[in-house]
């Protein structure tokens, strides 16, 4: 099935937390990075996820925020660390590919974030994204 959510990385859940509605599940990326998505109790179920799986975690580039250095003191849990490969900006958004361990991912942020942040190619970055905004499909 082709998609139109740009950031698709293979991995391998690792844990599975249950609540009564949510549930908490810990994926290691290709790369070896892990990430966490937030997801409905029933999709754990109705994807058969368990430590072992095999899954997708997706990401739309419009959920990635990126900063120039460690953030300390937030609630966001995914904290991926990379290279900037490519900035292509318009005359309100940008698109900033990033290079991170094991592949590449895309943020779409602003052209005055893009500015601010001083990214070009070769900015070390860390791409943030809440584990409510990661998607997971069986692979």
């Amino acid at each position: 099935m082709s998609m139109s959510i740009r950031n698709q990385f293979p991995g391998t859940v690792t844990a599975v937390a249950v609540g009564e509605a949510m549930a908490s599940v810990k994926v290691r990326l290709a790369g070896g990075q892990d990430i966490t998505a937030a997801i409905t109790t029933d999709a754990v179920k109705d994807l058969g996820l368990a430590a072992g799986s095999a899954v997708k975690a997706l990401v739309k580039s419009t959920e990635v925020a990126l900063a120039t250095g460690p953030v300390e003191g937030i609630s966001i849990r995914n904290q991926i660390a990379g290279t900037v490969a490519d900035v292509t900006t318009g005359g309100a958004m940008g698109s900033v590919k990033v290079t991170v361990e094991g592949g590449e991912l895309t943020a779409a942020i602003t052209k005055d974030a893009v500015e601010a942040l001083g990214l070009a190619s070769g900015t070390s970055v860390i791409a943030l994204i809440k584990s409510t905004e990661v998607s997971l499909a069986a692979a």
